[in-house]
C-alpha cells in the first residue's frame, strides 16, 4: 500500500515530525474525536462512503439515519457472527493480517522493526508465556468495519490498560517508529480450554482517542468466539493476538505466509487456525 504524501511529510521530515508530536498526543486527538461525535459531522459521511467504496447492505442503519460521523464509523451489522466450532480460532475483525512467529528472544519483527514482548505488555513474566509462540497482527484501515469480537472461547483472567501516544499504524509509521510499544493499548488475558492462554490486545492509533471495550474488567467472566468485544472510534487501529507455543495450527495459506512481506485481507469471523488439542480431546 502506497503511503500518502501527508504521511511521508509527517514521518520523514523534521518539520513533519515536530507537528506529529502534537497530533499523537491524546489531548489533541480526543477533541478531534469529540468533533466527529457532533451532528455537524454527519456532513462527512456520504463522501467517506464514496471515497472508500463502503457497502451498507449488511449494516443496521438507524431509522433516523446516523446521528454523527462516529455513529456511522462504529456502525453495527444486522447479523451477529456465527458461532464457530470451539476448536476453530477466528479473526476478531475485518482487517489486513500479518502472521508472525515469536522468536525465542521474545521479539516480534513487524515491518522490519523489532518489538520486545516485555515492552509491548509491560510485564516480563507474562511475555515469557508466549515465548516461541505465534503473533497475529490485524491492521484496520479507516474503511474497515471497526467493531471486533473475541477470537476464542474462554475465561477472562485479567484486563489491563497501558497509556501511550496515538501514532498512525500505516506501514510508513511501523517502519519508522516502535509504534505498538508507544501507542495506547488495552488487552485481556483469556484462558481457553482449546487454545491455552490467549492474549487479545487493541492498539489505538492516530485520531483514535477511544478504545471502547464492553467488558472493562470481567475477571473470571466467560466469553465466546464471535461475541462482540468492543469497537474503535474514528481512524486506523490494530488488534494483536498472542498465542502460546504449539497451541494452534494455522491454515495452510497463513502458515505459508509467516514472517513474509505483505498483508492478508481477512473478514471478521473467518477461520484462521485450529486447536492442536482437538484430536487429543476427541480421542479421550
Amino acid at each position: 500500500m502506497k503511503d500518502s504524501v501527508s504521511l511521508r511529510f509527517l514521518y520523514k521530515t523534521a518539520i513533519g515530525r515536530a507537528i506529529l508530536k502534537l497530533l499523537i498526543n491524546p489531548a489533541v486527538s480526543k477533541p478531534a474525536g469529540f468533533l466527529l461525535s457532533t451532528k455537524f459531522s454527519k456532513l462527512f459521511i456520504s463522501n467517506f462512503i464514496k471515497k472508500n467504496n463502503i457497502s451498507l447492505t449488511d449494516i443496521a442503519v438507524p431509522a433516523g439515519g446516523f446521528s454523527s460521523f462516529n455513529d456511522f464509523f462504529t456502525r453495527a451489522r444486522k447479523n451477529s457472527i456465527e458461532k464457530p466450532d470451539a476448536y476453530n480460532l477466528i479473526s476478531p475483525c475485518e482487517a489486513f493480517l500479518t502472521p508472525l512467529k515469536i522468536k525465542n528472544d521474545i521479539v516480534l519483527d513487524v515491518k522490519n522493526t523489532s518489538y520486545s514482548l516485555s515492552d509491548l505488555l509491560k510485564d516480563d513474566e507474562l511475555a515469557k508465556k508466549f515465548e516461541d509462540g505465534t503473533a497475529l497482527i490485524f491492521r484496520l484501515t479507516p474503511a474497515n468495519y471497526h467493531r471486533y469480537c473475541y477470537a476464542a472461547d474462554g475465561k477472562i483472567l485479567r484486563s489491563e490498560k497501558i497509556p501511550g501516544k496515538l501514532h498512525c499504524v500505516r506501514p510508513i509509521a511501523l517502519r519508522t517508529l516502535p509504534v505498538f510499544v508507544q501507542n495506547s493499548r488495552e488487552y485481556q488475558l483469556i484462558e481457553s480450554e482449546q487454545f491455552g492462554t490467549v492474549l487479545q490486545m487493541e492498539v489505538g492509533a492516530l485520531m483514535v482517542g477511544k478504545i471502547s471495550n464492553h467488558i472493562s474488567n470481567g475477571k473470571n467472566q466467560d466469553v465466546f468466539a464471535g461475541e462482540e468485544k468492543g469497537y474503535f472510534e474514528f481512524g486506523g487501529s490494530t488488534i494483536i493476538l498472542l498465542l502460546q507455543k504449539d497451541a494452534v495450527s494455522l491454515k495452510e495459506d497463513l502458515f505459508n505466509r509467516i514472517d513474509s512481506p505483505g498483508e492478508i485481507p481477512v473478514q471478521i469471523g473467518e477461520i484462521l487456525a485450529f486447536s492442536n488439542k482437538k484430536d487429543t480431546f476427541q480421542g479421550s
